[in-house]
């Protein structure tokens, strides 16, 4: 494991301070980070998807639509 250090306000120092027997705050930190990268590689995944639909080729026959329709219709 590696180490980061973080810098906060004296405030909240002395606030970590006075819950530190309720809060891992370390613990804290690391889920509140690793979060974060999870939320940060989605939203690169998806720019890569749309990006790959934009340049996809979509075609389909002159009244492949209409006729896809009026067979569903059709079978039931």
């Amino acid at each position: 494991m590696s180490v980061v250090s973080v810098k906060v306000r004296r405030e909240v120092k002395e606030k970590m301070k006075r819950y530190a027997d309720r809060v891992n705050w370390a613990q804290e930190i690391r889920e509140a980070i690793e979060e974060k990268l999870k939320q940060l590689e989605a939203e690169e995944n998806f720019k890569a998807v749309l990006q790959k639909l934009e340049k996809a080729q979509w075609s389909m026959p002159r009244g492949f639509s209409a006729a896809s329709v009026r067979e569903d219709r059709d079978s039931n």
